[in-house]
C-alpha cells in the first residue's frame, strides 16, 4: 500500500499540547468493526462498551528523564535522547545527539560541572556511544538534570512544565526504561480500573519499552517496505497464563495501545501461542496482516503517516479508519500523545 492511503488534514489547533484536567475525562471515539458504527462517548464511559471477562492488556513500562540539555567543550548547545544502556551501572549509553555540529569521538558534553559524557563512538544516523562519568547514582543525576523526553510536536511548541512529570506517565507504570510513553493508558485512573474490575473486566501488564522509533516517520512510499527499530519487551508467567486462557475460553483480549499490541503479536507469532517471553520486538503491522490475539484496541489519535496509525488501519479497516478521524476533525477531538481516545471492538 502507498503511504498517501494514511494520511490526513489536521489543523493544528487539534494537536494537544497539554493534557486534559481529568484524565479519565477525555473524549472516547468508539468504532464497532463489525457493524461500522462508530459512537462519541467519554472515556470514564469505558465500562459500557466491556463486559464481564473482558480481559485489558497494559504496558507497565515506565518513562524516564531521557531528555538532557548541555553543552559541548565549546560552548556549543547539545540535546541528549537516551536510547538504550548498555552495561549495569548505565554509565554507557546508545543516544540520539542534537547539534548544530555533529560531536566528534573523544569529546565531551557537559550537563554540569560534575556530570559530563564522553563522545566514544560515532554508530550512524545521529546515534553516539556515551560514557558518563557523575558523582553518585546514574539515575539520580538524571532526575536533578533530565526532562520527560516529550515528543517532538509538544516540545516545538513550549517547554517541560513540572504537570509533565507526572501526566507523561501512565498510572501504573513501574518498569523503568521507556523514552516515550504508551500514551493510550495516560486516560485511566485508578477509580476507572476499580470500577471495571467491579464489572467483571481483568487486566494484566507486559513491558515493552517504547523506543524513539515510535516517532520515526515512514519514509518509504510503499509502507510494508518500512522497518521498525527493536524495542525490548517482557512478558511474565501469571500474565501469560491469564491471556492464553481468556483466549482459550472465547474472553475478548483487549491491548491499550500499540506498543502492547506489537508485543502480544510479535510474541504470538513468534512461538505460535501466548507464553512467558522477552526479547527484542521488531514487528511492523500494518494492512493485511493476520491478528492472532487481538480482539480490541485501546489507542489514541496517532499521526499521519505514522506505524501506530497504519497499524490501527490493519486492524479496524481503512476506510473505517479514515471515517473515524473525518468524524475526529469534525468534532474537534484532541490529537497526539496528550489528546483524546479510542476504542475499537
Amino acid at each position: 500500500m502507498e503511504l498517501k492511503e494514511f494520511t490526513y488534514e489536521l489543523p493544528r489547533s487539534l494537536i494537544a499540547a497539554y493534557p486534559s484536567g481529568d484524565r479519565a475525562g477525555a473524549r472516547l471515539l468508539v468504532i464497532e468493526r463489525h457493524r461500522g458504527e462508530i459512537h462519541h462517548r467519554r472515556f470514564s464511559d469505558l465500562g459500557d462498551f466491556l463486559k464481564p471477562g473482558d480481559l485489558l492488556v497494559l504496558n507497565g513500562t515506565k518513562v524516564f528523564p531521557a531528555r538532557l540539555r548541555g553543552k559541548k567543550e565549546s560552548g556549543g548547545k547539545v540535546e541528549v535522547l537516551l536510547v538504550e544502556p548498555f552495561d549495569e551501572q548505565r554509565s554507557l549509553w546508545i543516544a540520539l545527539v542534537d547539534a548544530a555540529k555533529s560531536p566528534r569521538v573523544g569529546s565531551r558534553i557537559y550537563f554540569a560541572d560534575d556530570f559530563f559524557a564522553e563522545v566514544v563512538g560515532d554508530v550512524g544516523e545521529g546515534r553516539y556511544g556515551l560514557k558518563f562519568h557523575h558523582r553518585g547514582e546514574f539515575m539520580d543525576r538524571l532526575a536533578a538534570h533530565g526532562e520527560p523526553p516529550l515528543p517532538p510536536y509538544i516540545q516545538r511548541n513550549r517547554q517541560v512544565v513540572s504537570m509533565d512529570w507526572e501526566r507523561y506517565q501512565t498510572i501504573y507504570a513501574s518498569s523503568v526504561g521507556a523514552v516515550a510513553a504508551p500514551t493510550a493508558g495516560f486516560h485511566f485512573t485508578w477509580d476507572l480500573l476499580a470500577e471495571l474490575a467491579s464489572k467483571g473486566v481483568e487486566r494484566t501488564l507486559l513491558t515493552l519499552h517504547v523506543g524513539p522509533g515510535t516517532f520515526r516517520p515512514v519514509r518509504e512510499e510503499i509502507v510494508e517496505r518500512h522497518r521498525m527499530a527493536g524495542e525490548r519487551y517482557a512478558l511474565g508467567a501469571d500474565a501469560a497464563e491469564k491471556i492464553q486462557r481468556a483466549r482459550e475460553a472465547g474472553k475478548r483480549v483487549i491491548a491499550v495501545g500499540s506498543t502492547t499490541t506489537r508485543a502480544l503479536e510479535w510474541i504470538a507469532l513468534r512461538t505460535g501461542k501466548i507464553t512467558a517471553d522477552e526479547g527484542i520486538a521488531r514487528l511492523f503491522i500494518h494492512p493485511g496482516f493476520a491478528f492472532r490475539v487481538l480482539d480490541g484496541l485501546i489507542t489514541n489519535f496517532h499521526l499521519p503517516g505514522s506505524t501506530p496509525l497504519i497499524l490501527v488501519a490493519a486492524f479496524a479497516g481503512l476506510e473505517l479508519v479514515r471515517r473515524a478521524y473525518r468524524e475526529a476533525v469534525q468534532r474537534r477531538y484532541r490529537f497526539y500523545s496528550y489528546g483524546d481516545a479510542m476504542l475499537i471492538l
